[in-house]
This record gives C-alpha cells, sequence and structure tokens, in this order.
C-alpha cells in the first residue's frame, strides 16, 4: 500500500530533478530547511498545504501537477484507476449538473447523464 506522503514525495522529487535543481536550491526558494524537504521527499514527513504551495512555486510547477501526479500513482497502487466515466456513476435520471462556463459568468446546465 502506498501512502499518500510516498507518493507526494515521489512527485515533488521527480519535478525537482527533471529541472535540474538541488535540495539547497528548492528549500532555499520555498523557505523550509533542507532537512524538512528531504524528509518529504522521501515520505517521511507529512507537507501542509501551504508547504506544498510553497515547494511547487520553488519548483515553478502547478500544485495541481503535482497533485494529479499522485492521484496516478496513488491509482496504479490500487490496482488501476477507479472507473469514473459517467455511465459508472449512480444518478438519478431526473438529476441535473451545474457547470460553471470556463470564460463567462453564465451557467451550463447539462440535463440527464
Amino acid at each position: 500500500m502506498t501512502l499518500l506522503r510516498e507518493a507526494i514525495g515521489d512527485s515533488l522529487r521527480r519535478a525537482r530533478l527533471a529541472r535540474h535543481r538541488t535540495l539547497r536550491e528548492v528549500s532555499a526558494s520555498a523557505r523550509v530547511s533542507l532537512g524538512y524537504l528531504s524528509e518529504v521527499e522521501r515520505g517521511r514527513k507529512e507537507a501542509s498545504s501551504e508547504l506544498l504551495a510553497a515547494i511547487c512555486g520553488a519548483l515553478d510547477v502547478p500544485l495541481s501537477q503535482v497533485l494529479w501526479d499522485v492521484s496516478t500513482i496513488m491509482a496504479d497502487a490500487d490496482g488501476g484507476a477507479a472507473d469514473t466515466s459517467p455511465r459508472s456513476l449512480s444518478v438519478a435520471e431526473d438529476t441535473r449538473v451545474v457547470i460553471p462556463a470556463p470564460s463567462s459568468d453564465t451557467l451550463v446546465l447539462v440535463k440527464g447523464i
């Protein structure tokens, strides 16, 4: 079983190495101690959301990308991603899903999934 903190650490380490950055550089940019950052990358410490945001900022990588990577790691560890396609979800036939429009203040109503 993969722990969430281990998956987060793996993702952060891969992002750091892909950018050819040292722990020392990232810890200075993120304003976190070198030892603590090392512990987070090794999955030994739980990082707060504020710390994750600071590390991602120092790496110039969106937090959403790290979380996406982590979800992939966790799904693989669980034997594959769960089927979350609309057909697999149990939704009442008369249920409406409201999705904010991407670039305006209007809402898009979608009937029947």
